[in-house]
């Protein structure tokens, strides 16, 4: 790991976001909490939480991170699910691993949710939308 022990403590936010393109039946059944394994966005949107809190224990280069705010929102297209991970908090480095692995886990959630459909789904546009520290 680099040394950051020089740089000073200052509030930071990332954003991430990212696709999985869905046939529209399934889409449906995400909305109306038909899906067999569970409510899927429920179950993902805890998945990600788990995911941004252990990100320094799967990322060997990634310092933990004092977490103060984790938020993940969900748009819902007719064939599509874009998802945006926002992480906020205070410390010496930033927070775009975490919002960008906690995309990755909210995707694969959902992959893993819906594969008992087809797996023809394509996760997608995985990006760091912001970078920001005060």
């Amino acid at each position: 790991m680099i040394d950051i022990s020089n740089k000073k403590i200052t509030k930071r936010k990332a954003v991430a976001c990212g696709v999985i393109n869905l046939d529209p039946q399934i889409i449906t059944d995400i909305k109306n909490k038909k899906v067999p394994k569970g409510d899927v966005l429920s179950f993902a949107e805890s998945a990600c939480l788990l995911a941004i809190k252990n990100t320094p224990y799967v990322i060997p280069h990634c310092h933990p991170v004092k977490i103060t705010k984790a938020k993940i929102s969900f748009e819902i297209g007719k064939d599509k699910i874009k998802v945006t991970c926002e992480v906020e908090g205070f410390d010496r480095t930033g927070f775009e691993m975490e919002a960008l692995y906690g995309v990755c886990v909210v995707l694969l959630t959902v992959y893993d949710m819906c594969k008992v459909y087809k797996k023809e789904m394509k996760i997608k546009e995985i990006y760091l939308k912001e970078k920001s520290k005060s």
